[in-house]
């Protein structure tokens, strides 16, 4: 821990007005870095099922391009950050708490999380009014190594300070939501990717079927599918084999390639 930076920093919070839009994402970085050591960071905001807004990143303009493009154009609704955001579950999350059981060998995690060579990934999140959660993401890359016990132990007593920034920092997300889906309906797009239930409907799946298989793309097994829905394995595993039958499919990638084409249309 940097003790000289981490002070400087609170001074500037204290003996200046606290920091608005723009210098939010910069003195939560500054903040960070006098704690710990780490790769990137990333700030999104959630509102439901509509395209995530970032807030703040320090990625590269070509990594920008895997960590936030990409991501928000539909991969998000897979992302175990996102379906804790809907919970919510205010609180500091590692990766490997909120993913299901089978993520890390699931097709999203091979087809999408591991362009990103992150070793992992750890999140502050923070509930707003409206619905809306911002989480704002601390990552390391494979050659950095996780988080330490004592460092994530840390990022847990931060958690205050880091609650009052975002709190004051970004009071009216709801009206950037509002502004991005009407910019998007005057271009002629969707206002925000169809629900999960509009694209299998368009698949002819039945409910059953398409909560699903949106638990198995999430990276559920079978078993951990069942627990949730209080259906046996055999039933759910039954369910799979109608879905894949029904799309013409024989594999967990074709189906996440089916998905994500639905949501982008």
């Amino acid at each position: 821990m940097d003790l000289e930076a981490l002070f400087k920093v609170l001074g500037r919070l204290v003996g200046e007005s606290a920091p608005g839009e723009d210098a939010a994402g910069p003195a939560f970085h500054a903040l960070m870095k006098s704690l710990l050591r780490f790769d990137y960071i990333v700030v999104f905001a959630y509102r439901g099922p509509e395209r995530p807004i970032d807030l703040y990143s320090t990625f590269t303009p070509e990594e920008h391009v895997v960590f936030v493009s990409m991501y928000q154009a539909g991969p998000y609704l897979l992302d175990p950050f996102y379906s804790a955001a809907q919970e919510p579950k205010p609180g500091v999350w590692r990766m490997r708490e909120l993913a299901p059981d089978r993520f890390f060998s699931s097709e999203y995690f091979r087809s999408y999380y591991t362009q990103t060579g992150l070793a992992e990934e750890v999140g502050f999140f923070v509930t707003l009014d409206n619905g809306i959660t911002v989480v704002l993401s601390l990552m390391r890359r494979e050659q950095s190594g996780v988080f330490s016990a004592a460092e994530f132990a840390l990022l847990k007593k931060a958690e205050p300070v880091v609650v009052a920034l975002v709190r004051h920092a970004w009071p009216d997300l709801g009206r950037r939501f509002d502004q991005a889906m009407a910019k998007r309906g005057r271009s002629g797009r969707k206002a925000a990717p169809p629900a999960a239930e509009r694209v299998w409907r368009d698949l002819n799946l039945t409910d059953r079927e398409a909560a699903i298989v949106e638990l198995v793309l999430q990276g559920h097994s079978s078993e951990s599918v069942g627990l949730r829905l209080g259906i046996s394995t055999g039933t759910v595993k039954v369910h799979r084999r109608n879905v894949y039958r029904k799309l013409g499919i024989s594999s967990q990638t074709q189906l996440l390639s089916i998905y994500l084409k639905s949501l982008g249309q």
